[in-house]
């Protein structure tokens, strides 16, 4: 218990440090920004948005950190044989490419290149060629890749880039291990390694997984355990939930291979923990920027409203003063005085209006969003659950016609089938795609899985769990039953069990019920 509430406390103590931090970040930059503005510094202006760019691509919010970097891309065009320009070009391709749209982020990239040659900038080439190769890698295209990482090698300088230099070998080893040329992958992982070996940084943990990795896919899996067990122990140091996550699995797969299946799951709900933590974290911290960014707006308005206001206190003052000295103009400086201040006044109004406007579109845009990515979603859900079925139907009596084939004991084609439908069977007993299929469910419906184990009488199995996923999206008992491999009978069969821990009405129909969870 006590444990539980130091986790939390610690937990709590961290968001609100996280909180103030991102606060501080952002009135930082846009007191420097304000800064470079009133000095009509275009360079500062650009490096000032790049920097709130930054700022949002590390939360997720590329659209809000491209307005920011095309806006420092205008800036900088004024001036294109600059690294400034291709820092910015850089940073862009950058965010296409988290966005998967890798023919613009190729563009960036190369125009950043181009640019870096023409200016002779050698580290600006050897950046922008190893964003090509992260690029190409993220499309498949191996050999392309593997010579953009290697050409950006030859630009580097080797004792002032050295932890740029590690990050690529890092990369020219997992696009080996793609390729399944796990010793070529090994060799640079270790010379990865070798450069950040004691920086107890989360690119050395990412490395040591790597290793750890291979070693499990050559079959020497102990050996592997220990480079992930270095791996968690770094991941624990800097706590980096994503790093424990997947070192926590990494040993879970290990230890599933050595047949050790209490600590392997022991592992597992760790890393699922890890998981949650993360996400949690991240959910978080995204809401936070997104309050510190509107509080600083609101700030920045406010304080033009009083620089409004001081400019209309300042203007009573003058005709007060005029009013003293010159009382002959006293009818002529009143109608001034009023007209000046029914004008502030309408202008504070008009700029009130136009916020108010504007954060109401801003509403209704993200509304709708929201409802068009939501509606994606669960069609794409309700496709891949039916995707699902047709499959496992279509292996099922596959596997089951092949069967029979063999039964009838033809020498000649006897073992090949047999092969065939072991493949088969085989590939319906696997979980990935449930797995994958879950994941994506609770990316739609967060809560409904946690909502239906606490509502339930009894504690539910994970089929029934399954059961109530596949209810919820409103399949038929065939689809159900060619999802979960077994008869429509077992379906109604299960649904009855199901039905009797809810706490439903008798004359509810179930699917109505879990629809309104």
């Amino acid at each position: 218990m006590l444990s539980r509430f130091l986790l939390l406390l610690f937990f709590t103590t961290s968001l609100i440090a996280q909180k103030d931090s991102i606060e501080r970040k952002l009135q930082t930059i846009k007191e420097a920004l304000n800064t470079e503005i009133k000095r009509k510094n275009d360079e500062g202006i650009a490096s000032q948005m790049m920097k709130l760019g930054e700022v949002y691509t590390n939360y997720g919010l590329y659209a809000n950190a491209l307005v920011y970097y095309n806006d420092a891309l205008k800036i900088a065009q004024k001036n294109q044989k600059s690294i400034l320009y291709v820092w910015i070009n850089n940073d862009i391709g950058k965010v296409n490419n988290a966005m998967h749209k890798y023919d613009t982020a190729q563009t960036f990239f190369t125009e950043a290149l181009t640019i870096s040659k023409h200016i002779n900038y050698l580290k600006g080439q050897a950046i922008s060629l190893s964003l090509l190769g992260a690029n190409a890698e993220k499309q498949a295209k191996y050999k392309e890749a593997l010579q953009f990482a290697n050409e950006s090698l030859l630009f580097f300088d080797p004792i002032k880039d050295k932890f740029e230099i590690a990050i690529v070998y890092e990369n020219i080893g997992s696009i080996y291990e793609d390729l399944l040329n796990f010793n070529e992958a090994f060799f640079f992982f270790e010379k990865a390694l070798v450069i950040l070996k004691d920086s107890h940084s989360k690119e050395e943990a990412n490395v040591l997984n790597n290793i750890g990795d291979i070693y499990r896919k050559k079959g020497l899996v102990r050996k592997g355990i220990i480079y992930t067990q270095k791996a968690l122990e770094i991941a624990t140091v800097i706590n980096d939930n994503h790093l424990l996550e997947s070192a926590n699995k990494d040993l879970a797969k290990a230890y599933a291979i050595l047949e050790d299946y209490k600590i392997a799951y022991k592992y597992k709900l760790t890393a699922e923990k890890h998981k949650e933590l993360a996400t949690t974290n991240e959910n978080k911290n995204l809401v936070h920027l997104l309050q510190t960014d509107f509080k600083l707006n609101q700030k920045e308005n406010e304080i033009k409203l009083l620089q409004e206001k001081n400019r209309v206190n300042k203007a009573n003052q003058k005709v007060v003063l005029i009013l003293g000295i010159f009382s002959l103009l006293l009818l002529i400086i009143v109608f001034i005085y009023y007209r000046k201040k029914r004008k502030a006044n309408l202008k504070i109004q008009n700029y009130k209006q136009q916020t108010l406007k504007a954060e109401l579109e801003k509403k209704l845009i993200e509304e709708k969003n929201l409802q068009r990515d939501l509606e994606l979603k669960t069609a794409t859900l309700s496709r891949y659950s039916l995707h699902i079925a047709q499959k496992n139907k279509m292996l099922s009596e596959l596997s089951l016609k092949l069967k029979n084939i063999v039964s009838r004991k033809n020498e000649l084609y006897d073992v090949k089938i047999k092969e065939l439908f072991n493949e088969i069977d085989f590939t319906l007993q696997q979980e990935n795609e449930w797995e994958d299929f879950t994941v994506f469910f609770q990316e739609i419906h967060p809560d409904f899985i946690k909502k239906l184990s606490t509502i339930a009488t009894e504690s539910l199995s994970p089929a029934e769990l399954k059961l109530g996923i596949l209810l919820r999206l409103n399949l038929s008992s065939k689809e159900i039953a060619s999802i979960l491999r077994v008869t429509p009978d077992s379906v109604r069969v299960a649904r009855h069990r199901f039905r009797k821990k809810m706490p439903i009405d008798s004359k509810k129909e179930l699917v109505n019920f879990l629809l309104e969870l």
